[in-house]
């Protein structure tokens, strides 16, 4: 069984069904129209992205359906035309999705997902696409960045107490896992995910028992395979440490090994260098330190640059509420719509220059070095256009349009994979290590600069000559 087998039908926004209604008394239900997901800009605090949510959104694409008690609801409120509510007993989807892939390392402005369907179906959606995908790419950013600043230690997901809601606490620990976390706290998450679940035991279970020792010594005995202490509830130099020696001798004595110690607060940088040297003088170089305590990405940068000796890191309130940046603010925008028979691209104005969208039904390559496979930059083109890979390719900024690059000896991806055609899914999520893995390999695609903590070299995403004609062509035409 599933997770969540709930319909998500009714999870939308009232305006999602009042603009459908209208549609539908107009009798343009059925026009077609084409939308983007997207998000504007990067923060300070996260100089890429990684898209996560495209598997929850095929299975809430499979299950639109409005039920009866849907239906009596809605009739309640006294908003919509009865023809319409007939219309929402038979709906379904049937129309066509193209997405990135969960794992894609993505940059602003760049179409994350395409939709192309009749109007009020495109419009229904919105709101549950979003919520979706917005969370759970935003937790699989921030662990990204986390794990980045780990430089190769293991990041464990130890959010589920502090994350808003049962459900973002089941998706984060998926979103973190696919982003390269090392394993959950999140025992649900365990069993339906497959994700690793790790732990060890708090400082009441320390509390509870006469001494620190006596806590120790029953934790061994429960778990003499799977060892690791919280060793600072009352002094981890002075006792928390000392015991744990003692208890890991007892271990070794019985033949077994410790796996190491949790430390979850105090200097760590100090008492982890301190609490080495002494495990290491104890005989016990393997033993593991794991740390937690309100870390993030730049408090473990520091511990590691002050030379902590810590081998995981646990993070939990900053990882799962995405702490400084708590909303990706992804966006769903029309970009064409059927008139006459015929799709018309469509652009919203704004005085904003990061308002103002990318009209027209489009796609997104990368764009490879052929020597050093590294990526080099993202075009947005338009969906009919080829690009010679065999001539040089002139890139420039969208916006800061004198500053160009020209680019030569390259090769295309193309980012956007159809996931829907005509109603029906005709793509097969991949395992959620299959994700994780190619999380992995796409980050090893962009070059250091992109991916550092602090003043990240800005990575290129242009638009092609023909889709920046159009755009252009749209702003003259409007701000005569």
């Amino acid at each position: 069984m599933k997770y969540n087998q709930r319909s998500l039908s009714m999870m939308t926004d009232l305006y999602q069904l009042t603009m459908m209604n209208n549609y539908y008394t107009l009798g343009r239900h059925e026009d077609k129209a084409v939308f983007d997901v997207f998000y504007r800009k990067n923060t300070k605090y996260l100089s890429y992205n990684v898209f996560a949510g495209l598997e929850q959104v095929i299975d809430y694409i499979k299950g639109l359906k409005f039920a009866d008690d849907d239906i009596a609801y809605l009739s309640s409120l006294n908003l919509f035309d009865k023809g319409f509510l007939e219309y929402l007993k038979e709906f379904k989807f049937s129309g066509d999705i193209y997405s990135m892939e969960e794992g894609s390392i993505i940059f602003p402005q760049e179409p994350l997902m395409r939709i192309s369907a009749p109007l009020a179906q495109a419009q229904l959606i919105e709101t549950a696409i979003l919520n979706i995908v917005n969370f759970q790419t935003l937790i699989a950013s921030k662990t990204s960045h986390i794990i980045s600043a780990a430089k190769g230690a293991d990041i464990l997901e130890f959010g589920l107490r502090r994350a808003q809601g049962c459900d973002a606490g089941f998706y984060g620990a998926r979103a973190s896992y696919i982003a390269g976390a090392a394993g959950t706290s999140n025992v649900l998450a365990g069993k339906h995910l497959g994700i690793p679940v790790k732990g060890t035991h708090s400082h009441s279970y320390v509390m509870s028992f006469e001494c620190e020792l006596d806590a120790f010594m029953n934790y061994a005995k429960a778990y003499p395979d799977t060892c690791l202490l919280l060793v600072d509830t009352y002094n981890t130099i002075e006792s928390g440490v000392p015991n744990a020696i003692k208890v890991f001798d007892q271990l070794r004595k019985s033949g077994h090994e410790p796996v190491g110690i949790r430390i979850d607060s105090g200097d760590l940088a100090y008492i982890s260098k301190k609490a080495r040297q002494m495990l290491d003088d104890a005989g016990y170089e393997k033993a593991q330190i794991c740390a937690s305590g309100d870390l993030d990405e730049y408090v473990i940068e520091d511990l590691l640059i002050q030379g902590a000796k810590i081998d995981s890191f646990g993070v939990g309130t900053r990882l799962i509420t995405g702490w400084d940046n708590p909303a990706l603010g992804g966006v769903y925008k029309m970009c064409a719509m059927e008139q006459d028979g015929e799709m018309q691209p469509k652009m919203k104005f704004s005085d904003n220059i990061q308002k103002t969208t990318n009209p027209g039904v489009k796609k997104v390559y990368r764009i490879f070095d052929k020597i050093t496979g590294k990526a080099e930059a993202d075009l947005i083109a338009l969906e009919d256009e080829i690009i010679n890979e065999s001539e040089p390719l002139t890139l420039y900024d969208p916006v800061e349009t004198w500053k160009s690059k020209e680019i030569s000896n390259f090769y295309l991806k193309e980012l956007l994979v159809p996931v829907f055609k005509d109603g029906k899914a005709v793509y097969k999520s991949p395992s959620i290590e299959e994700m994780r893995e190619k999380c992995k390999n796409n980050l090893e695609e962009f070059w250091d600069e992109y991916k550092r903590l602090t003043k990240p070299h800005k990575y290129k995403v242009d638009l092609s000559d023909k889709l920046y004609d159009l755009k252009k062509e749209f702003l003259q035409k409007n701000y005569k």
